[in-house]
């Protein structure tokens, strides 16, 4: 048996020879120089919400001949204007929801995590807002019930499948629930995307997107007709990259999304993402599910916590803008929430390499929002470093254990030092950043299976989770499974920082670089 810490791989084999950059956070707009007031400005989603609202009104069947595509485009255009992406199909009515599970199949994890790049929420233009902090609201939600259901009125879309989609007819029966996010505070603004997910109002986003708003600020929720609302946060969660808004004197015509089973996810079958990308509201893009179980670990700046998850990876289209908005399967619900995307550079915006957090995680994380503000994870005890083992013929990648915390579930189990851990469950663990992934997707008081390599011989222990501590200190056998820092399983200071902004630019640079990519 040996146990091997993980080298880096010549000849740009390992994932972090290209080191993914920051990109611009989102499509917030400079202040002019002549300032508006802030409270009669329009982000570019609320502008392209209102012009779009305007089309449908003036016409039932379409846009007009000669019409100019975009709110404040100029016309000139003969004949027909473009169709509307939101046109209702004649398939799109509610149906039986399917029958049975599709088997999950055996996905291997990467070796080591993507470090994914946020796609939303930072602050980019400098502009007043009065308003202070926005309190978190305590109450409990009556519909709790609701998260988690499986279909509305208008999904499952009838006469779509995985096998042959109608993406027209899904993109109309969830366009309502689907939403634009704009955050304003005094240092600047971010926008975001985030979906409907009950009949209480509640929306769910990326943590990124609207965590300046603690700091005072203002955030409004802009509906897919243009309706402007006021929100307030309910939770929020840096462990995960979540939150949940609640709209404020809702209308009560919301019409919520269903919510499907990220466990049924395969690799191969169709989704489509719908987001704000940069201001631009009720975007969609489709593409297909690439990988499941992807460690992929995000930072929205160098003093907060990374958030890791085992995300779904996909090759439809996100940019920034697309944070917080969800991902549909064929017959229009919820499996993912996007939120970041792996680059080669700051220039290269997407590349076909988006990943989302999967619904269920979601599902058991927003509630706990909803219902105490906040969430709890569940803890292991061990700091790791990636590796692999060699037993009974074969070599794996896995995550070896650098220490064990005194009292911790995993001391409890019977974990050592140098023991690797290969697998948990059914799930393959490709390293410290994967087996972290799983651990924070699980709840407190579940029970696993860890299959561990010690020495020679492989072996299976029974671990009982507990609940991560609040604040975990420096000290590593306080960590709950991150890599031991500066060790193999922390990349090895491989790239660049998440946080960090590429080339050292301040955020006024960091602006100006991205207006210029928008000129070509």
């Amino acid at each position: 048996m040996t146990t091997t810490p993980e080298q880096p791989r010549p000849g740009g084999a390992h994932p972090q020879d290209h080191p993914t950059q920051p990109l611009p956070a989102t499509g917030a707009t400079p202040p002019p120089a002549q300032q508006a007031d802030p409270a009669q400005r329009l982000s570019p989603a609320q502008e392209w919400a209102r012009w779009d609202a305007a089309q449908r009104a003036h016409g039932a069947s379409g846009h007009e001949p000669g019409a100019s595509f975009g709110p404040g485009a100029t016309g000139g255009g003969s004949g027909r204007g473009p169709a509307d992406p939101w046109a209702p199909s004649a398939d799109a009515a509610p149906s039986a929801p399917s029958e049975g599970k599709r088997p999950r199949p055996w996905v291997w994890a990467t070796a080591a995590a993507v470090t994914g790049v946020l796609v939303g929420g930072g602050v980019v233009a400098a502009f007043t807002a009065d308003d202070g902090p926005l309190a978190a609201d305590g109450q409990q939600s009556a519909s709790l019930a609701d998260i988690g259901r499986s279909e509305t009125e208008q999904v499952p879309v009838a006469g779509s499948s995985a096998e042959d989609p109608d993406w027209q007819a899904v993109a109309a029966a969830v366009r309502a629930s689907v939403v634009a996010i704009e955050v304003q505070t005094q240092q600047g603004g971010s926008q975001g995307s985030g979906v409907i997910i009950d009949d209480d109002a509640h929306v769910v986003t990326n943590n990124h997107v609207v965590s300046a708003a603690a700091e005072g600020g203002e955030v409004t929720v802009t509906l897919t007709d243009g309706r402007i609302f006021e929100a307030e946060v309910v939770g929020t969660d840096v462990a995960t990259d979540l939150a949940v808004l609640r709209i404020v004197d809702a209308p009560d015509d919301l019409q919520p999304a269903a919510l499907g089973d990220s466990d049924d996810v395969t690799v191969g079958e169709p989704v489509m993402a719908v987001g704000n990308p940069l201001g631009l509201a009720n975007t969609v893009t489709t593409g297909i599910v690439s990988a499941l179980d992807r460690p992929v670990s995000t930072q929205e700046d160098a003093r907060s916590e990374a958030a890791v998850t085992n995300a779904i990876q996909v090759d439809a289209a996100i940019n920034p803008g697309n944070s917080g908005g969800p991902l549909f399967d064929a017959q229009g619900r919820v499996i993912g929430i996007t939120s970041s995307i792996a680059t080669l550079s700051q220039q290269s915006g997407s590349i076909g390499l988006g990943f989302a957090i999967p619904v269920n995680l979601m599902k058991n994380v927003a509630a706990q929002l909803i219902e105490d503000g906040q969430a709890e994870h569940a803890f292991l005890g061990v700091t790791m470093t990636d590796g692999t083992a060699a037993a009974d013929g074969v070599t794996r990648r896995g995550a070896v254990v650098e220490s064990v915390q005194e009292g911790s579930p995993a001391a409890e189990a019977g974990l050592q030092p140098q023991d690797v851990i290969v697998a948990i469950g059914d799930d393959p663990v490709g390293g410290a950043e994967s087996l972290t992934a799983f651990v924070r997707s699980l709840s407190s008081g579940d029970e696993i299976t860890l299959t561990v390599v010690r020495g020679d011989e492989t072996t299976e222990l029974d671990v009982t989770l507990s609940t991560r501590p609040d604040q975990l200190t420096t000290d590593p056998d306080q960590q709950d499974g991150r890599p031991d820092q500066g060790g193999q399983g922390d990349q090895g200071g491989q790239g660049q920082g998440p946080g960090d902004l590429p080339g050292g630019l301040t955020p006024e640079e960091l602006w100006e670089w991205f207006q210029q990519q928008g000129q070509g």
